[in-house]
């Protein structure tokens, strides 16, 4: 997502840092590079005009100019302005009701379906009770994906056969009300356009339940007919907020950067993939922070902190530093840290390193991983267990079973104790009985 915008981004603020003192034609010919690279980008022509009229009516100002980093401040105005179009500060969910009703809206093939049951995820984690409700009795086996996504999120789905959407939506929140379930999520019937029977049908639901958030499920790949879409939509229904989904797919970023202006309701949610924890909260100024690479740390210890249990990390610190570390435990270590995400989309949020992400070493890294993990898996537990007792026969048994060449099994046991090393003596660190954390790794 905004692979193409952050590189053409990131190269003209570089130049434009390389000219020391700014005068007006530079930050004119500054802006020009950004409104192409908008434009490019699929943002929306008249939000493209506007945003760069305001960087431009800010950054040619004397306090800019004549500053000792003029070209640093130009970023800042563009960061400002970045977070500014795309909703300034995080949009969060209302559920101030008992039950809170949540209808999920938006054409056929977006996701619907399949957000609801990682929304249901995401607000069950907050300690709350969501119910799933099947209202699109019309796309072949709708009920029954609904049913297969709650399923694996453990939320109940409640459905009625031989009912009309608005009559079931209605005895959802009845049953949600007397089983004490606080949030009740909606998944309605979508289309391949829209028509007036679709749209009359979700105005019906919407009368009946009377929804705290209507939200807008949009595919971002679609670019700006996702920002149409979402204007009809809106008029019709008055939405309360956008989910984008296929984030990971989309590397222009046109409708993330354009419904915020255009609709005027803000991005609540994106996707950036199929899993069932891949739904994040829309952080305007963590994103903005992305395009112009500078990272994107806070979502990092975010992702960290829910991936890895605190015990389970302090039992490993103490193995670490007593010597027990083995290489069972650093398979562990490698669960948790997939648990954050792929690995391009953690190199996008380290400030510096999103122009690393498309360099070959980069992009063996995930395939490094799965050959250790398939090597690992090789060896018997006591092998894993005490690695100093695996021999020739041995590496040349677990090679074959491993699909390598004994030079790799090679390759892991050196590394292993080399880093096993270096933690011990990362664990010395700061005197007697102190400990820092050190995260074994391979390079």
């Amino acid at each position: 997502m905004f692979e193409n915008l952050a590189e053409k981004l990131q190269n003209t603020f570089a130049n434009l840092k390389r000219r020391g003192k700014l005068t007006e034609k530079d930050v004119d010919l500054a802006l020009k590079e950004v409104r192409l690279a908008l434009l490019e980008a699929d943002v929306n022509y008249k939000v493209v005009k506007k945003f760069t009229e305001r960087v431009r009516e800010r950054a040619i100002g004397e306090e800019v100019l004549k500053s000792l980093t003029p070209a640093q401040q130009v970023v800042k105005i563009v960061y400002d302005e970045l977070t500014i179009l795309m909703g300034g500060t995080t949009a969060q969910l209302n559920l101030s009701h008992s039950p809170s009703v949540i209808m999920l809206v938006g054409l056929q093939g977006a996701g619907k379906t399949t957000t609801a049951g990682k929304l249901a995820k995401n607000i069950k984690e907050r300690g709350r009770r969501p119910l799933l409700v099947a209202c699109d009795i019309y796309r072949p086996a709708a009920i029954k994906q609904l049913q297969v996504v709650g399923g694996q999120v453990e939320v109940e789905v409640f459905s009625q056969e031989n009912q009309k959407p608005v009559g079931i939506a209605d005895a959802a929140l009845k049953y949600a009300n007397k089983n004490g379930f606080d949030v009740v999520i909606i998944d309605t019937a979508g289309r391949l356009h829209i028509d007036e029977e679709l749209m009359q049908e979700l105005i019906d639901i919407k009368s009946a339940v009377e929804p705290q958030e209507i939200l807008f499920i949009a595919d971002a790949m679609t670019g700006q007919d996702a920002v149409n879409v979402a204007d009809s939509f809106n008029k019709n229904l008055e939405i309360s907020g956008v989910v984008l989904t296929k984030m990971d797919g989309d590397a222009r970023g046109g409708a993330a950067l354009s419904i915020r202006e255009v609709v005027g309701k803000p991005i609540k949610f994106v996707s950036f993939g199929e899993k069932l924890d891949s739904l994040e909260p829309f952080h305007p100024d963590r994103m903005a922070s992305r395009i112009l690479g500078m990272g994107d740390l806070n979502t990092i210890l975010e992702k960290a902190q829910k991936a890895i249990d605190e015990k389970e990390a302090a039992a490993m610190v103490q193995k670490i530093t007593t010597d027990d570390f083995n290489l069972e435990d650093f398979y562990e270590q490698m669960q948790q840290m997939k648990k954050m995400g792929p690995l391009d989309q953690l190199l996008g949020m380290v400030p510096g390193m999103n122009k690393l992400k498309g360099q070959a070493n980069f992009e063996t890294a995930e395939k490094e991983m799965k050959q250790i993990e398939a090597i690992i898996n090789s060896m018997t537990p006591n092998e894993r267990r005490k690695p100093a007792i695996i021999d020739a026969s041995r590496k040349k048994r677990i090679a074959n079973g491993a699909g390598v060449r004994v030079q790799d099994v090679n390759k892991l046991l050196k590394q292993f104790n080399e880093t096993k090393k270096l933690m011990r003596q990362f664990g010395g660190l700061g005197g007697k009985g102190k400990r820092k954390m050190g995260m074994p790794f391979f390079n």
